[in-house]
């Protein structure tokens, strides 16, 4: 590892008297690309702000080389100034990369800071970072609100960027695709490996491994002296001593292992309650359009029991209305929607709005009141089923408003999970969880014997769980593919693409000048920008089908050659597609410029 340009080393901070960290060491060397991972609430985005020099240590060193510029991105950014200019320009900026940086994203550089998104916020925060073009950038959930194209765009940024980056986040299909070293806090400190997050499962497996090795033996340490203890009176007072404190030590060592280690979560769901027919929901010729967009434009579809529907497309496109038509919540301006017989609807909403900000966790588990809550059909105490979520039995006579999003998160899923669904809807239920809690719900998604609608921007997600894709463009195209989201890369390269602003002209306008020869591409670049877009499309299939085939545990051994060839082309195939999406949005960017340089008066 090349000498780092920002670093902690044996950093200690405590919040309270519970510790947080204990001894970290963690170095961002030049052009670095890392990632940060560890369960919620262990730090890390305190970490972040640590290394940021945001926040000083109890003890420890922060190194920087002189004049390093960082810049972070916080998980809930504040979004300030009168326009989103105003904002972007606040951190040294340049005037025409804040513009570019804000364009990019589709952000009008002129709109006021007032009643933005979550996903405008993030990308505001995004494109302010980008456009100071620091030393070192500091990324805390980045992906949080973010649509599916704005997090590719996004990756395409990150690639192209000269920092040395550092990222927290739940997103494992961001993380393999951007990062070349993780590191993990855990148990206060925080572990090294020199390899992209792709590598991270097997390694942390390994690493628990090892540790559970080392209970072991500390487990028998502990019955050893215990038994010398019982037996071992008449040796000498000294040695007695000694032994009684190692002891102790012993034990007080497994006791803080104990409670270091994670809790067991429990997402057992309920189970389906009337059993409901086979056809769940049946949708025809649906068409909706709001103010003059068309959101819908003759789409049917049929989901069955037991099948697993996610809906994807960038924010704004429609997904959370579709979801409503299909549930009969919305009416539709032309089609018709059947819903199944014995159908029993679990929802849970993106805006978590069903939650009071003033109501306890007790009572938003059991509203009836009383300490019980009917889960399975069975009765259970509220504290014991709170407990197979995360919570501590304190937190049980909090208000909602006290909880973080995670934990908010956790509380809905809860809710669901205790009903007897046959149709449970989940609107963005990646938000805010880490990986671990993401990965028991989609054990217990996998498992649930009822029918799934799942909207979601996380890809790792949406492959590991859906058995078909329903994809909004936000024009009004509508398309269903069976499988996850690669397979819906496959089969429909550049649905999402964002489609060039079109500009309005009357029909007797005349042809641009050949005058103003500058004012468009060349043939030569439009055409190459054809070719990038088709390309792009095809090439996460051909990564996907190498990283399928090079998962074969036997591909080694049965044919070296084979895996020799298949790993050459998959470094290839990445390679290409990185190199492809920096080459279009470089020809994108210009074609942009050209068009507003053209609409500028003379």
């Amino acid at each position: 590892m090349a000498a780092p340009i920002l670093a902690l080393r044996d950093v200690r901070l405590a919040d309270g008297r519970r510790p947080m960290f204990d001894g970290v060491d963690l170095g961002l060397e030049a052009r670095g690309r890392a990632c940060l991972v560890g369960r919620n609430g262990a730090g890390k985005s305190t970490l972040l702000r640590i290394l940021a020099g945001h926040v000083p240590p109890d003890s420890g060193e922060r190194f920087a080389t002189p004049g390093l510029k960082v810049a972070l991105v916080d998980q809930e950014p504040s979004i300030e100034g009168a326009t989103l200019l105003d904002h972007g320009r606040a951190g040294g900026a340049a005037d025409h990369r804040t513009r570019a940086g804000l364009e990019i994203f589709g952000l009008d550089p002129g709109r006021a800071t007032t009643g933005l998104s979550g996903g405008e916020a993030r990308k505001a925060a995004l494109a302010r970072a980008l456009a100071e073009d620091p030393d070192v950038l500091l990324l805390d959930e980045p992906t949080n609100h973010l649509d599916i194209v704005a997090i590719e765009r996004l990756e395409v940024l990150l690639a192209r960027s000269r920092a040395s980056i550092l990222i927290v986040s739940h997103d494992r299909a961001f993380l393999a695709r951007v990062t070349r070293r993780c590191f993990w806090l855990e148990a206060r400190r925080v572990l090294r490996l020199d390899a992209g997050f792709a590598a991270f499962d097997d390694w942390a497996r390994g690493v628990a491994a090892a540790h559970a090795e080392e209970d072991r033996r500390l487990d028998k340490s502990i019955e050893r002296e215990a038994h010398w203890m019982a037996h071992g009176v008449t040796a000498r007072r000294a040695r007695n001593e000694g032994r009684r404190r190692r002891l102790l030590a012993l034990r007080g060592d497994k006791a803080e292992r104990l409670r270091l280690a994670r809790g067991a979560l429990d997402l057992g769901a309920a189970s389906v309650a009337t059993p409901s027919g086979r056809r769940v929901i049946e949708a025809r010729n649906l068409a909706k359009a709001y103010g003059g967009r068309v959101i819908l434009a003759g789409f049917s579809t049929r989901i069955l029991k037991g099948e697993r529907v996610a809906i994807v497309g960038p924010n704004g496109a429609g997904k959370t209305t579709l979801v409503k038509i299909l549930l009969g919540e919305i009416a539709p301006d032309r089609g018709d929607v059947r819903l199944g017989s014995n159908l029993e609807i679990a929802y849970v909403d993106q805006a978590r709005d069903d939650l009071v900000a003033d109501m306890t966790l007790t009572a938003a588990l059991a509203p009836l009141g009383g300490d019980q809550i009917m889960v399975n059909g069975r009765p259970r105490h509220v504290a014991a089923y709170a407990r197979d979520f995360l919570f501590r039995d304190d937190q049980l006579r909090q208000p909602v408003a006290s909880l973080s999003g995670g934990e908010r998160n956790r509380l809905l899923l809860a809710r669901a999970l205790a009903r007897a669904a046959s149709l449970l809807v989940l609107d963005e239920p990646t938000n805010d969880l880490d990986m671990e809690t993401l990965d028991l719900l989609e054990e217990v998604l996998a498992d649930y014997a009822g029918t799934l609608i799942l909207v979601s921007h996380d890809r790792d997600f949406i492959d590991r769980l859906a058995t078909s894709t329903i994809a909004l463009d936000g024009r009004g195209r509508v398309v269903e593919t069976p499988g996850g989201w690669s397979d819906f890369l496959t089969q429909n390269p550049g649905f999402l693409t964002p489609a060039p602003a079109a500009r309005s002209e009357p029909a007797d306008a005349k042809p641009p000048r050949s005058a103003n020869p500058a004012a468009r591409l060349s043939y030569k670049d439009e055409r190459r920008l054809a070719e990038l877009e088709t390309r792009m499309g095809d090439l996460p299939a051909e990564i996907e089908r190498l990283e399928k085939r090079l998962a074969d545990p036997g591909l080694y051994v049965r044919d070296a050659g084979a895996f020799a060839r298949a790993s050459g082309a998959l470094s290839a195939a990445r390679a290409e597609l990185a190199e492809s999406e920096h080459t279009w949005l470089t020809l994108q960017e210009r074609r942009e410029g050209l068009a507003r340089a053209s609409r500028k008066p003379a």
